[in-house]
């Protein structure tokens, strides 16, 4: 009972202050005061009435309480190049849907034009620690926890949410009040198109060099210090504003331990992408709760309702005695098609399992939640059983190269005989995870490299790809003694390198950086790909997972992935 009359009064007492513009600075104590900056978003400042001279006080907009509130409040922070608050329609559309999970809801009121003299983010800085402080001090009052306030921020105000998240133990400013006694950490960070992160932008312009090259590096304005929080990073695979950046702010949280996803999408400019996935975030990092407990795949994906059993076909891949480098220790390979009872596209996935190149099996948890799920999208699936388990040590050979030359093969087949089912020989996805993550990279990035010798007309066919689905790819790097990560030379990215989406676990044992640096190398060869690191997942992330969460929904992404991309029409 007086649990309820508290909540009650909490409240209340958060009604009391809905809709209300607080100013960040005492009167006459804002540091770097200057008269050729204003406070005002975009909209307000391009009225004809606007004056200037009313509107130098950065502020705080509160916005209405909660219907059903979750204890926590979003500070929401637009973008405009520093130059002014461009994001109006996108704060408000944050406002509308934070509100609705229950978040107490904020907007940042900062500063702009960039100030003169001093660095572009200055003024900025120093009223997004303010702010942070006045949200943590009226927590209490407004119905919040005070240890549960994030930001949603878009460009400059990305980078912004940055220098909040990583810098908070650094002074932008000289206390004014009591006010500055209060930490200005925050919890977490969706980060959207962070604009200035490279070294060829950070002094306020578009990455004049894309973001690459060996001198071009994550500019040193971001501490990383102690209290850095998680950060969920989106970015467009075709912005200005480098991807890059974001990729390079992943690559640090982790190298720190901070938990942090990372998401890029193909083809995409200049935008805020993937709000779902920042929802699935936090939902992930229990900011959000999950719709439910864990839930195993293989107990959701059971049903076979979806396949055509009358047209089930396996088919052994070499003909007898034709087998490149057989060794007696091996599995027979061969490929099953899976037909669906309603057809819906004539493009065909390929699924395999991973198994550290020991085992493989097309049912297991890999190879069967996916069968089934593009069955029931009216996909034929064709399964692979490649050989395992590795080639003995002293055959000379790597330990993908039996399984590698199977999967040539099989595409070949499917190829040639797609059109005898109505199905179209130019559209042909791979998938596997861990070892069949590898795997996928070697038929994505390799099929103009001849993995085996022809034996018939089978081998006349193209072993080309449009399209692979790595799942937490394995044995995708090396590190070297300075502690830096390189791609394995394994992957040839010839010219028929096909775009691929990578999901990873951010805690997982075989590293993310396998999936982003094979991410960085296909968008330095100008093919766009997909990539998505799921804050604290481990290898085979989706074995047990909650509703509502990344690791959840990954075959839905994956089907998302494809229908953007135009693969699965």
């Amino acid at each position: 009972m007086k649990r309820t009359i508290t909540l009650l009064l909490l409240l209340a007492s958060a009604a009391l202050y809905a809709q209300e513009r607080q100013n960040l600075w005492p009167k006459g104590l804002m540091p770097d005061r200057s008269d050729l900056q204003i406070a005002a978003m975009r909209d307000v400042a391009r009225k004809p009435d606007f004056k200037p001279n009313k509107n130098r006080e950065p502020f705080l907009y509160w916005y209405e309480a909660p219907a059903e509130p979750n204890g926590g409040c979003m500070i929401l922070i637009s973008g405009g190049s520093y130059q002014n608050l461009a994001d109006v329609k996108l704060v408000e559309t944050w406002h509308q849907e934070l509100t609705k999970l229950g978040f107490q809801c904020v907007n940042l009121v900062y500063r702009t034009p960039r100030p003169k003299g001093l660095p572009i983010y200055q003024t900025a800085w120093e009223d997004g620690q303010r702010a942070v402080r006045l949200v943590r001090s009226q927590a209490a009052k407004r119905g919040y926890d005070p240890e549960k306030i994030g930001t949603i921020s878009m460009s400059a105000g990305s980078h912004l949410a940055i220098l909040l998240g990583a810098n908070s133990m650094s002074q932008s400013y000289v206390p004014v009040d009591k006010i500055d006694t209060v930490s200005c950490h925050i919890n977490w960070a969706i980060v959207n198109a962070p604009a200035y992160v490279t070294t060829d932008g950070e002094k306020g312009s578009r990455a004049t060099r894309e973001g690459y090259g060996p001198d071009v590096k994550l500019s040193p304005v971001f501490n990383f210090d102690a209290k850095t929080c998680p950060m969920s990073l989106h970015h467009g695979g075709m912005d200005p504003y480098s991807p890059n950046g974001s990729v390079l702010v992943y690559r640090k949280l982790h190298s720190i331990g901070v938990p942090a996803e990372l998401h890029i999408y193909p083809n995409e400019g200049h935008k805020a992408l993937g709000f779902d996935r920042a929802v699935e975030f936090m939902r992930q990092m229990g900011i959000l709760p999950a719709l439910g407990p864990e839930e195993k795949v293989m107990e959701r994906f059971t049903s076979d309702e979806d396949r055509d059993d009358s047209k089930y076909k396996k088919e052994f891949i070499w003909p007898e005695g034709k087998k490149p480098n057989q060794q007696d220790h091996m599995n027979e390979p061969y490929i099953e098609w899976h037909f669906p009872k309603v057809l819906k596209t004539k493009a065909i996935q390929i699924v395999y399992s991973g198994g550290a190149y020991r085992r493989n099996s097309p049912e297991n948890v890999e190879g069967g939640p996916t069968r089934r799920f593009f069955n029931s999208k009216g996909m034929t699936v064709v399964t692979l059983k490649y050989r395992s388990p590795r080639p003995t040590e002293d055959s000379g050979l790597e330990k993908y190269t039996c399984a590698w030359q199977d999967l040539q093969r099989a595409v070949r087949m499917v190829r040639k005989e797609a059109p005898s089912y109505g199905l179209d020989p130019d559209r042909i996805g791979i998938f596997g995870g861990s070892a069949g993550g590898h795997l996928t990279l070697m038929g994505a990035t390799s099929s103009l490299h001849q993995s085996y010798l022809p034996i018939d007309d089978i081998d006349k066919e193209s072993c080309t790809v449009q399209w692979g689905l790595a799942l937490y790819p394995a044995y995708g790097h090396f590190r070297t003694e300075d502690g830096k990560y390189w791609l394995v030379p394994d992957f040839s990215f010839d010219k028929a390198t096909a775009p691929c989406i990578f999901m990873h676990g951010d805690s997982d044992y075989c590293l993310a950086i396998n999936s982003v640096l094979a991410w960085e190398k296909m968008r330095a060869i100008g093919v766009q790909s997909e990539l998505h690191i799921l804050a604290l997942r481990t290898h085979v992330f989706q074995k047990s997972a909650a509703p509502g969460t990344g690791s959840y929904n990954y075959l839905d992404h994956m089907w998302d992935y494809m229908t953007r991309m135009g693969f699965n029409k």
